[in-house]
This record gives structure tokens, C-alpha cells and sequence, in this order.
């Protein structure tokens, strides 16, 4: 190379630099003022309607928030930060109508009859939608998906004020949110006038171009959201169903099945069908169903053949893939979730290291991410970062689940602390009730529940896990979590990590570990919405960020449990966490299933049948639904309304069990405290407001 090509090959170097510095400064400029414009909604209400009369009969005339560390653009923020959540078209929740009325399913009405709350529009939410429900996009389409604050902010009322909880559990009912959405998509297709009605709504909007491709979406919504409400029914024939009401909801086995659905193979398909077919009907079906299942773009099986199925077929179906989810829970509430070492009622979710980016992408799998996942050729980056080794085949998990913003919303959190009981607005607080609670506490609940300082950033939160059978509470969560199985699917001969070392995913294996592999392959697969090299230096980055700056490194589960073996690795799962109180004050009802509604009545003995009638027991059946705040108990209003009656005799409803404050349970270090008086319990229960 000459002196002259030497100093203009360099020089083309240094211009290439240039241009990739120019581009970088471009990109991270375009990633800050973009941020920033997210943040630009500071409506002092944080969109609140304030005043209005609720569905249970309460009035309030103003909200207000508490200090939780966030500004009102920081509440706005967690309620319309796209997740990758697609429900339906955007258009057509717009202007869909209920089943049997004109009037929106969207109508601030109709959201307050399921428990979530109507906001009123903002710049970051123009359409007014309610708090939790947002406009995403998925492959240049809009659709109505979820946010974390959908089922993670709650309101309660107290004399005409309402005080929003942001990160507190959500008094909603997405149980009959669905079904009821499932009618009103039927009753458009069935009744020609609402027919025209949407479709004309809709085309408005500009999203479609003509009523043909309106029309061919509402069959395909109606009958992914029908299929969506049957395979989720709680189902028994031996007892009365475990319905969940507001407050709660069975995400895990809702998740288990949505991962079971979209990994199930062709192969598993056509054995299924024969199963639950005559030979006739299975020809029929094939007929139409065949070129699915050998076409190579097979995801979506289930969904594709469902035309093809009667009513009663596809409950056949339903019950040979899916597992039943009936064992709801109440939300969590989520202060301090990023300084737990384990997450989850169960402590199932190790949150060290990249934990956070696969619990985050398995809760948006609950909640209607596009999950576009089919086995294809070859091996790429994504599988082989994924555990699937270099083989002839792999699994695309591509999605919609939006992982960079998952990964914010986590950082986000770190900023919100717990609610201080608001004297300015409650009863003030019993000074020597105080003083003789905190003795209490020291004695009866500071083992399990070890208090921590809500506002100290160096805080951490490690888990205390108790074995189902010492705890004595309800179990069904955890054995379903420990006992589901289903088919691997695409899944077949790949293998997982679990906490006794790895398993091989045969044709059944258990759903915990299925999960496990799909979420670890979708957080390593590449947002299809970007440039391909854009989407893997954004996912190299949020890989990075989020493991270096979680602080959260992997620990040992602590105490009393049955650990993870070779002959069961998921054992730790039957178990249930103790955590800190912060906050216990607005987080009603109580216990991991809501089966206790005040932390009075959490203080109580569950009455067993050789009780005498006389006393205070836990009651067995109350009603939930209201966001009345009851302020001397320290819980939602239970009577009076016409909302949802919980009975704890129903299996997964039990509301026994955690009986350390009357004198029936042994404390970790084996000894039987004495039962608390009244007045013990009334002083205890000021010191749990403080918290």
C-alpha cells in the first residue's frame, strides 16, 4: 500500500468512525428525548375521575395519592407503557358494545362494574381508557393490551375520599371481564343492527379497509376470547367451582395454559384429535385441518383447527391439553418486588441476575402477548442462547412481549415505596395502642415478617418460606403449581434447569418447567418489530443493564421447607412466603387466596366444628367488591352491597391456617404462644397500620 492509498485508507477509517460516533450520539439522543416525551404527562389528578358513585353504592367526591416516592408522571407512565400485551384491535374495543345494550363495553360504567378504574383522557392516554389498559402495537397493528397497573393499582374510599394505591392490588374482577367480553363479540355477530353499528365504528377508525377484513378479524377475536374463557373455567364435577370474584385471579394457570397451547405440536395434535374424535368426524376435520398442521407456518394449531370442533369437541380438547385454573390469588402488591431474592406467593421466581426479564415475560404470556412461536430449521443465536443447543431444528419464540420497556418498568419500581397510613385522612393513631402493638409484634410476627425501613434504598427483602403444612393455609395454589403437567410439544427432548439440576422434557412433563423454557427463549429472542441489528444490540444492552445493575445475586431460600431433590426438583414450590408488612394497611383482602377480609379478622381463630358458637371466629363467607375502607377493622367494607360472595368452604377458598395470634400454630421455633385478648389484638393491629 502506498504513503498516498495508506492516508486515504485511514482517512476513510476516521470518516467511518465519525459517522458510527454521529449515529450513535443520533441514536442515544433520539432514546433520551424519546423517554422524555413519555414522561411528559404531569396531569396533577394522574387522570383520576374524582368524583363519582362506584358500582357497590360508594361516593367519592375527590382522590388523592399518597407519597410513594412517585410524581404524578411516574403513576401516568406505569399506566400506558406498552408491555406487548395484544387482547384485541384497538378499533374494536373502541367500539364494541356490551351484549345486551348500545352502550360501550368501554363506558366508564361498565369498567367500574368489573373493579378497574376509569381515568379521564390525558396526554398519554387520549382515548381515556382505564388505568392499566393502553394502545400497543404489534407488527404495524394496534391492539388494547394490559399494563402491570391493570392488576397492580388499587383505590380505596373512606367518607367521600378516594385514595389511590399506586403498586397495590387491584380490586378488579377480569374473570367476568372476560366472559362478558367474549358475549358482547358474540352478540355482535349474531344481531345484524350491532353488526353494522361496529363495523361502522370501526372502519372510522382506519385501521381496516373495508368491512370484509373487519368482519374476518370479529370471527377470529370472538373465538380466541370464546376459547380463552372455556379452557380457563374453573372446572369440577365433584365440588361447587372455585369462582374467583374481585380481588383475585389464577395468573399462573392461565399462564400455564397459554404457554401449553402455543408450544403444542402438529404431531401431539393429530394424536389428540384421534383420541377425542370418531373416525369420520376425525376425517372431516382433517380435511381442513391437514394443511395446517404440515404447512410451515404451523404456529397458532389450536386456534386453527378450533372452526373445525364443536362446542362439546372443544372441551374434549380442553381437558386432554389444559390444566384448570382454580386456585386464584390475590394480587400482589409490588413495593419492594425488586429487592426480593424470590417473588411470587410461592417464592417460585428466583428475581437474581436476569430473573426480573423472565418473570416480566411471563406475566405479559398471561395477559395476550402475540405468541408466535413454531419449530423451524436449523439453529440461530436466539436457540442457542436459549438452551437449545446446535440440532437439525429449533423453536422461534418470537412475540410480541416488549422486553426493553419490561425491563424499565422494573427499574421504575424501584423508585415507588410503600403507603404510610394517611392520618390526614384516617383516624389518627392510637399512641399507647401503638406502643403495646409494637411489644406484640416483637413477639408474635417479627420472625417471618421482618420489618425494614420503606424508604432506605440499600434495602433488601429475603423471603422466609414456610412448608404448606406447617403454615396450614390453604394449598391448592401450591399443589397446582407443583402437581400441573402437560403435553412439551415443540418443547420434546429439550432440556431445563430446575433447582436440583437439569430435566429432560419428555412428552408430559411439568408445566413449571415448560414455562421455565419458554420464558428464558422469549427474553433471548430479538424484538421482529426492529431492525435486526438494532434489536439485538437494545436486547445485548437490556441483557447487560439488567444484570449488572441487579444488586439481587443468587442466595439459598430460608426457612422451613421441603428443598428441591433429584426425585422432586420443584418441591420448594409448596410453600408459602413471608414477607415484610410496609404497607399491609391497603392491601386487603388477606392471606395468599383473599379468604380473610380485615386484619382483625386475620387475628382470629377459623372456627372448627368443635368451637362453641360463642366468640370471635374468621367468617366464612363475606362479600367482596366493594372500596369501602374500614378503618377499625382495617379492610373492605363486607356487607351491605350487592357484590360478590366469597365462601370459604369452596376448595382454594380455605381461610385457615396462619393461627399464630390465636394461640394454634407453632411459631419456627416450635413453641405455642398464648391467644391474644381483644385488646391485644385491637393494640397489634394499630402497630400494623404503621407499618
Amino acid at each position: 500500500m502506498t504513503p498516498d492509498n495508506s492516508d486515504c485508507f485511514w482517512h476513510e477509517i476516521k470518516l467511518l468512525l465519525a459517522v458510527m460516533l454521529i449515529l450513535a450520539c443520533a441514536w442515544a439522543a433520539l432514546g433520551i428525548t424519546s423517554r422524555l416525551y413519555e414522561f411528559r404527562d404531569d396531569d396533577s389528578n394522574r387522570g383520576a375521575i374524582t368524583q363519582a358513585t362506584d358500582k357497590s353504592g360508594d361516593r367519592f367526591s375527590r382522590v388523592v395519592y399518597l407519597d410513594q416516592g412517585w410524581s404524578p408522571s411516574d403513576s401516568l407512565w406505569f399506566y400506558t407503557v406498552t408491555q406487548g400485551s395484544n387482547l384485541l384491535p384497538y378499533s374494536f374495543f373502541l367500539g364494541l358494545e356490551q351484549a345486551d345494550s348500545r352502550q360501550l363495553f368501554r363506558s366508564d360504567e361498565n369498567i367500574d362494574r368489573y373493579g378497574y378504574l376509569p381515568q379521564r383522557p390525558t396526554i398519554s392516554n387520549p382515548d381515556g381508557l382505564p388505568v392499566g389498559m393502553v394502545r400497543d402495537e404489534y407488527q404495524g397493528k394496534a391492539y388494547m393490551g394490559f399494563t402491570c397497573a391493570a392488576c397492580h393499582t388499587t383505590q380505596i374510599n373512606y367518607q367521600g375520599t378516594g385514595i389511590r394505591i399506586d403498586g397495590g392490588p387491584a380490586n378488579s374482577d377480569m374473570e367476568n371481564f372476560m366472559i362478558d367480553l367474549a358475549d358482547a363479540l358474540r352478540a355482535t355477530l349474531a344481531i345484524p343492527e350491532k353488526l353494522q353499528r361496529f363495523v361502522t365504528k370501526v372502519l372510522k377508525h382506519g385501521h381496516y379497509d373495508n368491512a370484509d377484513a373487519v368482519m374476518a378479524d370479529l370471527k377470529k377475536y370472538a373465538q380466541r376470547i370464546k376459547t380463552y374463557t372455556i379452557v380457563n373455567t374453573p372446572r369440577d364435577v365433584k365440588r361447587p367451582l372455585t369462582r374467583y370474584g374481585y380481588a383475585r385471579l389464577d395468573a399462573f394457570g392461565r399462564i400455564y395454559n397459554r404457554v401449553l397451547e402455543h408450544l403444542m405440536s402438529a404431531q401431539q395434535m393429530r394424536e389428540l384429535l384421534g383420541e377425542i374424535l370418531s373416525p369420520d368426524e376425525l376425517s372431516d376435520v382433517m380435511q381442513n385441518v391437514e394443511p395446517v398442521l404440515t404447512s410451515s407456518n404451523r404456529d397458532h394449531i389450536i386456534e386453527r383447527i378450533q372452526t373445525y370442533l364443536s362446542d362439546k369437541q372443544l372441551i374434549q380438547l380442553r381437558n386432554k391439553i389444559y390444566n384448570p385454573a382454580d386456585a386464584p390469588v390475590s394480587y400482589p402488591f409490588l413495593w419492594d418486588v425488586p429487592v426480593h431474592d424470590y417473588v411470587q406467593w410461592n417464592g417460585r421466581v428466583d428475581n437474581s441476575e436476569l430473573g426480573p426479564m423472565a418473570r416480566n415475560a411471563g406475566q405479559i404470556i398471561g395477559v395476550f402477548g402475540t405468541l408466535d412461536w413454531q419449530e423451524k430449521a436449523g439453529f440461530t443465536l436466539s436457540s442457542v442462547l436459549g438452551g437449545q443447543g446446535f440440532g437439525d431444528k429449533h423453536v422461534n419464540f418470537q412475540s410480541s412481549i416488549d422486553i426493553r420497556n419490561l425491563r424499565r418498568v422494573e427499574k421504575h419500581l424501584r423508585k415507588l415505596i410503600s403507603p404510610a397510613w394517611p392520618e390526614h385522612i384516617l383516624p389518627k393513631i392510637d399512641k399507647t395502642r401503638l406502643h403495646n402493638g409494637a411489644i406484640l409484634y416483637a413477639r408474635y410476627c417479627s420472625t417471618c415478617h421482618e420489618h425494614i425501613n420503606r424508604a432506605d434504598p440499600d434495602r433488601r427483602v429475603v423471603a422466609k418460606m414456610i412448608a404448606v403444612s406447617s403454615v396450614g393455609t390453604d394449598a391448592k395454589m401450591a399443589e397446582n403449581s407443583f402437581a400441573y403437567n402437560g403435553y412439551s410439544g415443540i418443547l420434546r427432548n429439550h432440556y431445563v434447569k430446575s433447582g436440583a439440576g437439569n430435566l429432560l422434557l419428555q412428552q408430559q412433563a411439568p408445566v413449571v418447567a415448560l414455562l421455565t423454557a419458554a420464558t428464558r427463549n422469549v427474553v433471548t429472542t430479538p424484538d421482529p418489530d426492529k431492525w435486526l441489528v438494532r434489536s439485538w444490540i437494545e436486547r445485548s444492552l437490556d441483557f447487560a443493564h439488567t444484570f449488572f445493575d441487579n444488586e439481587i445475586r443468587p442466595s439459598i431460600k430460608q426457612g422451613n421447607y421441603e428443598p428441591d431433590t433429584t426425585a422432586q426438583p420443584f418441591a420448594s414450590v409448596m410453600s408459602y412466603k413471608a414477607r415484610p408488612l410496609n404497607g399491609i394497611w391497603a392491601t386487603a383482602p388477606y392471606l395468599h387466596n383473599g379468604s380473610v377480609p380485615t386484619l382483625y379478622d386475620l387475628l382470629l381463630p377459623k372456627r372448627r366444628a368443635e368451637d362453641p358458637h360463642e366468640g370471635e371466629y374468621r367468617p366464612d363467607e363475606f362479600v367482596v367488591g366493594s372500596r369501602e375502607f374500614d378503618a377499625v377493622r382495617v379492610g373492605l367494607k363486607t356487607d351491605g352491597y350487592n357484590g360478590f360472595l366469597f365462601r370459604t368452604s369452596i376448595r382454594g377458598n380455605d381461610n385457615s391456617g396462619h393461627e399464630y395470634a390465636s394461640g394454634r400454630a407453632l411459631q419456627p421455633d416450635g413453641t405455642i404462644l398464648p391467644a391474644l385478648t381483644k385488646e391485644q389484638r385491637l393494640d397489634l393491629l394499630e402497630y400494623l397500620k404503621t407499618l
